[in-house]
């Protein structure tokens, strides 16, 4: 038994310091990459123009008024006071 157990901690230690090695080469090897592709990338944005962002999709007005619904009746059952109704009626009206 203690041979038995003495080959399942060599091959448990070997295992682990054969991960920690692969994962250190790996970890190397893709820092290398990138620090080859960081140029290729640099030219590549500094040679695109710079365009302004896409404007805001325009909001759904069904949404919109299916929300209000929603508020209106949790008004209606108490839920909400008449301040709080008309803040986030307000909010959803922009």
């Amino acid at each position: 038994m203690p041979g038995l157990l003495r080959g399942v901690a060599r091959t448990a230690v070997v295992a682990g310091t054969a991960t920690a090695v692969s994962n250190r080469v790996s970890r190397r090897q893709a820092g290398r990459w990138a620090q080859q592709e960081e140029p290729q990338y640099q030219q590549q944005y500094q040679q695109q123009p710079q365009q302004p962002p896409p404007a805001p999709a325009a909001d759904d007005m069904g949404s919109k008024i299916d929300q209000l619904k929603q508020l209106g009746e949790l008004k209606e059952q108490g839920v909400l006071t008449a301040e709080e109704f008309e803040a986030q009626k307000r909010r959803i009206l922009g």
